[in-house]
């Protein structure tokens, strides 16, 4: 299992590349298919990452239960080479319209984080689910801060060029993937496709029902619209804040990236051996309280950057709550499962960053009656302590 083992990681380390690559031409890139300003380049990127997490909602469950019935292998492949296409489609683009189709195109692919979950749900043993699916996040955090540094020297060759690296990529891992990716759906776990069950709200629903598992949903999406902060304020934050560059917040970022990957890799496997996934997630979300509350009130750019490290070890929390809702859930739902999850994070995609910036734009406004740069780090203190207050209190009863 170790070739097909590095091979769903390196889909979900081209996965966050080929979302990674892309971003330092997009605006560039937007005024280019449709003219206008920066300011209105901004609104449609805007407009192009919703409608990716939109598709990552709406497909991450259609893509689970398409594992469950069909296997992972073929769900997997498909969604490779049609990403690798999606991206030359992107390389081509002349109007803005076709942008958006190929990241509408994009997110759905993209939701084969849930396949590639379903697998590691499939290949390991009870007690090593948490430690594989940190691997999978440091494979994602890895993928997702080489991506934009890759991205941004291949922009010295015109705008079309990370597209072009991107769909290189995806087509020489669906290539590997044809040849060292086993099926590891059985028939005794395989369970049939429908398509009424498969939409997020039914899916949902499910899953929900299963015994002691509709508060760790709960906790899930919480914490995921919560710990979004970062990368929904964090430049306009730290530049309002401190008055950063954007070589430093490129920095800061990469710094937080390295650090989740490193958690996510390394730490989980001893934390959770040692403290269980429970107390593992009571640890992390205790850190992620205690940074969001520093983080709302300091005025020093230094003791920001020196707290990154400190901030990384939250990321425990998602694969140890993977971990124990997949240990709560029959094989036969793992993808349904992984599905469900895709969607919550997908949401929060789309309503973190819509909340955190009002927020921060109400409190820094000219005039405003208070003057709070990091409110939003309250309100995301807010949202995870509502979510710890609800894990303390489940209860979930392993299948």
């Amino acid at each position: 299992m170790r070739l097909p083992f590095l091979f769903v990681l390196g889909t979900v380390m081209i996965d966050a590349m080929g979302i990674g690559l892309v971003l330092p031409i997009m605006p560039e890139l937007i005024v280019e298919v449709q003219g206008g300003s920066l300011a209105d380049a901004a609104i449609w990127g805007g407009v192009l990452s919703t409608a990716f997490a939109a598709m990552q909602f709406v497909f991450g469950p259609i893509l689970g239960n398409l594992s469950d019935a069909y296997g992972r292998r073929a769900v997997l492949l498909v969604s490779l080479f049609v990403m690798s296409l999606d991206y030359v489609v992107m390389a081509l683009a002349g109007t803005i319209w076709l942008l958006l189709i190929g990241r509408i195109v994009g997110g759905v692919t993209a939701a084969t984080h849930a396949t590639a979950a379903a697998f590691m749900a499939d290949v390991s043993k009870p007690h090593e689910k948490a430690t594989n699916f940190g691997l999978l996040g440091a494979a994602f955090g890895v993928g997702f801060v080489l991506g934009p540094v890759i991205g941004g020297l291949l922009a010295e060759y015109g705008t079309r060029a990370p597209f072009w690296a991107a769909a290189g990529l995806s087509a020489l891992t669906f290539l590997a993937g044809l040849l060292v990716m086993p099926e590891t759906v059985t028939d005794k776990t395989r369970r049939s496709f429908s398509l009424r069950r498969a939409n997020p709200v039914n899916s949902l629903r499910a899953i929900a029902a299963l015994p002691g598992i509709r508060p760790l949903l709960w906790v899930y999406f919480l914490y995921s619209v919560s710990i979004y902060v970062y990368p929904a304020i964090w430049a306009y934050f730290t530049t309002e804040r401190f008055g950063w560059s954007p070589q430093m917040i490129g920095l800061s970022l990469g710094i937080y990236g390295i650090g989740m990957a490193a958690v996510q890799g390394g730490l989980i496997r001893p934390a959770t051996r040692y403290l269980g996934e429970r107390i593992t997630i009571i640890f992390g979300m205790t850190f992620g309280i205690i940074s969001f509350l520093l983080l709302s009130l300091l005025t020093n750019g230094f003791i920001a950057l020196m707290l990154i490290p400190i901030t990384a070890l939250g990321a425990v929390v998602t694969p140890a709550l993977q971990a124990l809702t997949s240990r709560a859930t029959p094989d036969s739902q793992q993808g349904e499962l992984q599905g469900v999850l895709t969607s919550l994070h997908a949401l929060s995609m789309v309503l973190s960053p819509l909340a955190m910036t009002s927020v921060f734009a109400y409190f820094v406004r000219p005039g405003t009656a208070y003057y709070l740069p990091g409110a939003p780090f309250l309100l995301a203190l807010l949202l995870m302590f509502v979510g710890f207050a609800m894990f303390l209190r489940s209860r979930p009863q392993v299948a």
